[in-house]
């Protein structure tokens, strides 16, 4: 068995890879980790992919990390320091099939923070995929909300997939396009 592989320590939920239907993976299955970006699993089990969620990392006998910009703050953010942590979370986010994040393939296309109260915030993220029949697009949605709303003051995420305008290769940033060899 190579380092890569491990044997679940539980039974664990996963999404399948691309159509994102989600799975039970059983205790004592091999899962070979092919991906390990952004605290997310791309696995392989019995021949197929599969991706699991941060929060499960201990099925893979792995630690759950807690990323430095769900730290807790002592002091009310700036506004500026508070979208410097919404993108620093943004980047923690990868497609499981694709080793880049979500912000440097160009899928963002708008996020923006509004005041709802004395310290909190609501984020707006208007977001596409690579295809628009990608079945990881609620998987990708639901895995920026969660990573949003784990930013303190951030008391409310809404992420919205939008088509338009299509998204195409000239929209990822050059180091994306150097790292998937597109340079």
């Amino acid at each position: 068995m190579s380092s890569d592989t491990k044997i679940l320590t539980r039974n664990v939920e996963a999404s399948v890879v691309p159509i994102g239907t989600k799975v039970t993976l059983q205790q004592g299955e091999s899962a070979h980790i092919t991906q390990s970006l952004g605290g997310t699993f791309t696995v392989v089990v019995n021949g197929n992919m599969f991706r699991i969620e941060a929060k499960d990392a201990d099925a893979l006998g792995l630690e759950v990390a807690v990323p430095s910009f769900a730290a807790p703050v002592n002091e009310p953010l700036t506004q500026e320091q508070l979208e410097k942590k919404v993108w620093e979370a943004l980047k923690t986010c990868y497609d499981p099939e694709i080793p880049v994040n979500i912000v440097d393939l160009g899928l963002i296309y708008d996020c923006h923070l509004t005041p709802i109260g004395a310290d909190n915030f609501k984020a707006d993220v208007k977001m596409t995929l690579t295809a628009p029949g990608c079945g990881m697009g609620p998987v990708l949605a639901q895995d920026v909300q969660n990573k949003l709303v784990s930013i303190e003051p951030i008391d409310e995420a809404n992420v919205e997939l939008v088509w338009d305008p299509p998204w195409n290769q000239s929209m990822m940033t050059e180091a994306a396009k150097l790292q998937l060899g597109l340079l």
